[in-house]
């Protein structure tokens, strides 16, 4: 029994001293501050930062390393609560800025010039089943399991060379339909980041993907290309992305209302797809990729 507690403490204290040193390489403390997270009095905020990363590296929850007695905070349970419900912080901002710093510092100069970035967009189902309180609860309609579900859409943006992988935000959608909301928010300073993250959390996943990438292209990160699903893949939304400096990689959808010109002309997909019948042996439309398409759309 006593081998095993102080293997763990030996664990504990390696994994704290991991976190110290990823801490100071890429600048974490002042990217909480730029975010809005700072301390006017009391505890430092990147001293419960650091603990919230031993929680979770550790295996462990805020109720059970109390319990135990190890690695016991100098500060009390609420001061982790009122950090994390404050309405203050960009957290999109924060995790945007730290993604950055570990692309440009970690990543990008292990790799040739000839190496392309891309940004991926994906969503995925949050389940809150068994929740009943949270702000702004929808059913939401899970199209892997083909039913509702009680929770919220995950938007999450990512960045790739095609060999490592990393978030770069993310956001949790609800719906701006009253009758599917299980709860509706609670009533803030609309000068606040928690009232404007709200309010983004009930638009359309395609305007909160747009705000998604402007916060990656404020801090810089690499990235020539955005790949998303066909989801997205409409004229109005191709046309904004393409508008903030990046090219686009998508699966388009497969309606005879969207029309695209394709060697001078305006057609359907299936009218293009006809003129570009598949090769044998080819797992691809060689002959549509080669050539020039772009979707008509006039935003005006």
């Amino acid at each position: 029994m006593n081998n095993s507690i102080t293997q763990d403490n030996q664990n504990d204290n390696q994994i704290s001293k991991t976190i110290k040193r990823f801490f100071a390489r890429f600048h974490v403390a002042s990217a909480l501050k730029t975010a809005g997270a700072y301390h006017k009095k009391g505890t430092s905020v990147t001293q419960i930062f650091q603990y919230l990363f031993l929680l979770i590296f550790s295996n462990r929850s805020m109720y059970m390393n109390l319990l135990s007695g190890r690695n016991t905070p100098a500060f009390a349970k609420d001061t982790v609560y009122r950090f994390m419900k404050s309405t203050q912080i960009n957290w999109i901002r924060f995790t945007t800025i730290l993604a950055s710093r570990i692309i440009k510092d970690a990543v990008v100069p292990l790799n040739n010039a000839d190496r392309e970035n891309v940004l991926c967009i994906d969503d995925s189902m949050f389940e809150r089943n068994r929740s009943k309180k949270v702000e702004l609860l929808a059913k939401t309609y899970d199209h892997a399991k083909h039913a509702y579900k009680s929770g919220f859409r995950m938007l999450a943006l990512g960045w790739t060379d095609g060999s490592t992988f990393l978030p770069v935000n993310s956001i949790l959608l609800s719906t701006d339909n009253k009758k599917s909301r299980v709860n509706e928010a609670v009533s803030l300073d609309k000068r606040t980041i928690g009232y404007k993250r709200r309010r983004l959390s009930m638009t359309k996943g395609t305007e909160a993907v747009l705000e998604l990438l402007k916060a990656a292209k404020t801090t810089g990160i690499p990235a020539k290309y955005v790949l998303f699903d066909s989801w997205f893949s409409s004229p109005k939304p191709l046309h904004a992305v393409k508008n903030l400096g990046y090219e686009v990689i998508g699966m388009i959808k497969k309606t005879p209302k969207m029309f695209f010109r394709y060697n001078g002309e305006e057609l359907s997909l299936i009218d293009i797809c006809k003129r570009n019948k598949k090769r044998r042996g080819c797992s691809n439309w060689l002959t549509l990729l080669s050539a020039p398409c772009h979707p008509c759309y006039n935003p005006n």
